[in-house]
């Protein structure tokens, strides 16, 4: 994907810069008009820990192919990747227009009290507010990447094979759900509930085999504060009975194997924060409908997921359900399109990028208005009369009609 974002950036790039022509109106007769795009100057990219090379160096494409310098901030949870970057930078790009800073807290903290002309974080809310309040007193705008709790409704009628595993993609594929995009909490009817559970189970031995601990395709859990706080979610009185499958872990090894969760209370913490691991709640509903009020019930994701055949639950769910992208029949995959802006509304972020979207977000759109000396209208200019007002107002109005009624004196001033 990384790669693929250079292509395009390297194929489009001239395209994108290239000035974009405006319509104008009778109120600047005669003239033209176009946007320009513009570096914004110096800009500070802060990235996440869990796809380290993607979330690092997306956005710095899209930050150098608009012109500006950048200070790359990679996270100091993985502290092997952030070395190796900034390596790399120092030895292969101009060390004039883009520096690597390593560091934890007391460095992102220096970073923020200096002005920029923006500022990119992805990760989770807390910080996001940090950032942001730092961001407020040079008035720098934000782009924040957040997250949120990811919800995947699954209707009956469907290809629940194909349905299952690709959830099982988007969530255990993914880092062992360690993904802002990862499917966080299943929402199906209490008829479907087995079905579909049956359904994972047989899926997820097929992946991961009888012993999913020792299996190489699943990751392990970043670190053991990650695993520390994913046990307590698993382990809450409310939860730990409401597993239906999976529930190992291996301490040494910082692995969890994947766990699927049937009717776990709303009031428990599973439920109220971003899951951010190998965990899966299935949450049940008496009709499909019944849903969309569900997670309108809470902040906005990052991204929702419906697996369905019914063409009008798939409009109701885009009309309904407010999140930083959807997909229907399929989880994460929205994430690869370039044509498609990538971030969060609300509590999930702000600010999107990917493709042209992000040459867009690191640039500033200048208004550029070309007039001649010709055409100078005297009704701009003091004394103002009755007929000159009423010329200014149908010109300001753009009609064709309102002017020749001006020009009449047919219209009041």
């Amino acid at each position: 994907m990384l790669k693929n974002s250079c292509k395009l950036a390297l194929k489009k790039m001239k395209h994108w810069m290239m000035p974009e022509k405006a319509k104008t109106s009778l109120a600047t007769f005669p003239s033209s008009a176009e946007i320009v795009s513009e570096p914004l100057g110096v800009v500070l990219v802060i990235s996440a820990w869990n796809y380290p090379f993607l979330l690092s160096l997306d956005p710095v494409i899209g930050a150098i192919a608009a012109g500006n310098a950048i200070v790359l901030k990679p996270s100091e949870i993985s502290p092997a990747t952030a070395s190796l970057l900034a390596k790399l930078v120092a030895n292969y790009m101009d060390s004039s227009c883009i520096k690597v800073v390593e560091g934890a807290v007391p460095e992102t903290t220096a970073l923020l009290e200096q002005k920029w002309d923006k500022i990119m974080y992805t990760g989770n809310g807390r910080i996001a507010r940090i950032v942001m309040a730092a961001a407020a007193k040079h008035l720098t705008p934000v782009v924040l990447e957040l997250g949120g709790k990811c919800p995947v409704i699954v209707d009956s009628g469907i290809n629940l094979q194909v349905a299952t595993r690709r959830i099982i993609a988007g969530k255990w594929g993914c880092n062992n759900g360690q993904a802002c995009i990862s499917p966080d909490y299943i929402i199906t009817t209490k008829d479907y509930a087995v079905e579909l559970v049956d359904s994972f189970k047989c899926e997820l031995e097929l992946f991961y085999g009888k012993s999913p601990l020792e299996s190489k395709d699943l990751s392990r859990v970043v670190n053991s504060n990650h695993f520390a706080r994913l046990l307590k979610l698993l382990d809450e009185d409310k939860v730990s009975s409401k597993i239906v499958y999976g529930g190992e872990r291996d301490k040494s090894n910082l692995k969890i194997a994947p766990t699927i969760l049937l009717d776990v209370p709303q009031d428990s913490l599973i439920m109220n924060e971003e899951i951010f691991g190998p965990l899966l709640p299935i949450i049940t509903i008496d009709k499909v409908e019944d849903s969309f009020d569900l997670i309108t019930s809470g902040t906005k994701p990052l991204a929702a997921y419906m697996f369905t055949n019914n063409k009008k639950l798939k409009e109701k769910f885009v009309e309904k359900v407010s999140a930083g992208g959807l997909v229907i029949n399929d989880t994460t995959v929205h994430l690869a399109e370039p044509t498609l802006p990538f971030g969060g509304v609300g509590d999930s972020g702000m600010g999107a990028y990917h493709g042209k979207f992000s040459f867009d977000t690191f640039s500033h759109k200048k208004a550029v208005l070309y007039r001649s000396f010709a055409g100078d209208a005297p009704l701009r200019y003091p004394p103002y009369t009755n007929g000159k007002l009423r010329l200014l107002k149908a010109l300001l109005g753009g009609g064709i009609l309102g002017i020749i009624r001006a020009l009449m004196g047919w219209s009041k001033a």
